[in-house]
Formats: structure tokens, C-alpha cells, sequence
């Protein structure tokens, strides 16, 4: 199918506006680490329950331990250290200030992708990738974080501006990084992976590693107590299955079609998708700014799709 990774990349983005306005609720009641761990449980759950049903069994045989230490490794980069700094800034400093510095992550993914995989951008990749994120950046620039007073002090996100920052630069690293390892297990380590058992790799070894991490730091009984706050796990839910299943597994069928860095930036343009949700469901007024930056970045969309 032609377009077939741009469109999964798009759907991505898409899928994500939605969940990071479920997660950032989910966040500001029982804080990101704990929707970090529980929407891992959740959504290995979704995997097992989808794989069983479309191809009968959850890993697909004949898979090399090379394949499962990339795919493995990918899900912690960009899973735990990835979203853990994401989620955290994201409830610190605010989504929209979040998402523009999450917008580096196609730089991290360009730049690997051609030094590791040896992926070539040509001039007119570049300058789509260039416009998209300038879009980004417009739209998302418009309102200006002055505080970071997204939660209250004693909250387990609390914290000042630079401290969010650095973390969202963090979580761009760590998307951009493990988009490129995943890339590299599904289709250099072995026999081609179907995108699908990919994420659930990936998902299952994140779930492992941020468990571990918990265990270590006794905060197990806290996310146990936080399972019992039934507006937090449904938020929590919703957030599940728009992001760690159906943006991951999209995110993976893209890799498989396109270029990495070209997919990392189609990924990130989940600001502009969030502009219909700010319209009809919080009856906000878009200025002609954020329309400008919406045009902008379907512009640069355009050209990586047409070149």
C-alpha cells in the first residue's frame, strides 16, 4: 500500500493527542510514575489479547536473541526513560510546552538513523522535516509557560521549569533513540518482525525493568493504592490503548516502511492533531497563529510524503 508508513506515522501522532490528554489527568491524581507502571500492565494485557486473536499465540516463532535484546532494549529507552521523563514533565511544566520540546526527537532519530543504519535524507526530506517541526514549534509557542505550577508542591511531579525542560529533552532523546534500536530488531537482527509482536517486545520488557525499578524503591504499595482511584484508572485505560498499544504498534509499522527520522517527525506532530480536541470539546478559540503553524506543518508533510 503506498503511503502505508506515512499514514501509520500520522496515526501515531493522532493516537497520542489522545493519550496525552488521558495520561496528564491520569498524572495530576496519582502521579506519572504510577500511570507509567499501570499503563504497562494494561497494555501488555491489550497486546496478549489482540495477538492471540489475530494469529493465535503471543511471539511469533523462530525469534533470534538478538532480536529480542534490540527489541528489548528499545522498550526501555524509549518506554522507561522516554515516557517516565515525558510523563513527568508533562504533568510538571504542562503538555503543550512539553510537546514543543518533545519535538526534537526527530533530530535524535535522523541523526542515528544515518550514522547506525545508514539512512540518507535528501534535501527535500530535510526541508519537509525542517517545516514540520517550524510548524510545530509555531503552534505550540503561541502561550508561554511562565510557571510551571501545573501541580502542587509535595505532588511526586512537582517541580520548576528547567527541571521539566531537561526532562523533556530526556524524553526526546529517548523516543528518538529507541524508534532507531527498534528499527534496527525488527529488520537487521534476524528475519523481519511483524510490527505488532515488536511493540509487545518492547512492551513486555519495559513493563519488567520499571516493575524491578519499583520493587527496589518500595513504591509497589503506593501503586497498589493508586489502583483503587477509579477515575485514574480510567483515564489510565483510555490512555493505554491509544498510546503503549495502538501508538507504539503504528509507530512500529512505520519504521518498517519508511525512514526513521522521517517517521520520528511525522510522529511528533500531535500538537496540530490536538487543535480539533481544543475546538470541539473544550469549545476553545484557535487563533489564526495556530492555523498558520497547522498549515505549516501539513505543508512539511506534504513533502515527505510526495518526495
Amino acid at each position: 500500500m503506498e503511503f502505508l508508513g506515512e499514514i501509520a506515522a500520522i496515526t501515531t501522532a493522532i493516537c497520542w493527542a489522545f493519550t496525552s490528554i488521558f495520561f496528564t489527568q491520569a498524572g495530576r491524581i496519582i502521579g506519572s510514575f504510577n500511570v507509567n507502571k499501570i499503563r504497562l500492565i494494561m497494555a501488555v494485557t491489550i497486546y496478549c489479547v489482540a495477538l492471540l486473536i489475530t494469529t493465535g499465540r503471543i511471539l511469533p516463532a523462530n525469534l533470534t536473541s538478538q532480536q529480542y535484546f534490540w527489541l528489548g532494549l528499545s522498550g526501555v529507552v524509549g518506554l522507561v526513560i522516554g515516557d517516565g521523563a515525558g510523563f513527568k514533565a508533562m504533568v510538571m511544566i504542562g503538555p503543550r510546552l512539553m510537546m514543543l520540546i518533545y519535538s526534537s526527537a526527530p533530530i535524535f532519530a535522523t541523526i542515528l538513523g544515518w550514522l547506525w543504519l545508514g539512512e540518507k535524507l535528501g534535501p527535500y526530506d530535510l526541508l519537509g522535516i525542517a517545516l514540520t517541526i517550524f510548524g510545530i514549534s509555531w503552534v505550540v509557542l503561541e502561550r508561554k509557560n511562565r510557571s510551571s505550577n501545573y501541580v502542587q508542591q509535595g505532588h511526586p511531579d512537582s517541580g520548576n521549569l528547567a527541571r521539566g525542560v531537561i526532562l523533556g529533552i530526556i524524553a526526546g532523546m529517548g523516543q528518538g533513540t529507541g524508534l532507531v534500536i527498534a528499527k534496527y530488531g525488527m529488520l537487521s537482527a534476524g528475519e523481519s518482525v511483524p510490527a505488532m509482536p515488536a511493540a509487545f517486545i518492547r512492551m513486555l520488557a519495559a513493563m519488567a525493568v520499571i516493575w524491578l525499578i519499583s520493587g527496589l524503591r518500595g513504591r509497589i504499595p503506593d501503586t497498589i493504592k493508586a489502583v483503587k482511584n477509579a477515575k485514574a484508572m480510567a483515564f489510565s485505560f483510555g490512555g493505554a490503548m491509544f498510546g503503549p498499544f495502538m501508538g507504539v504498534w503504528m509507530s512500529l509499522v512505520a519504521v518498517q516502511y519508511i525512514e526513521a527520522g522521517i517517521a520520528a517527525t511525522l510522529n511528533s506532530t500531535t500538537p496540530i492533531w490536538i487543535i480539533p480536541f481544543v475546538i470541539f470539546f473544550y469549545k476553545e478559540k484557535v487563533s489564526l497563529r495556530a492555523w498558520l503553524g497547522a498549515v505549516i506543518t501539513v505543508g512539511g508533510i506534504t513533502l515527505l510524503m510526495l518526495n
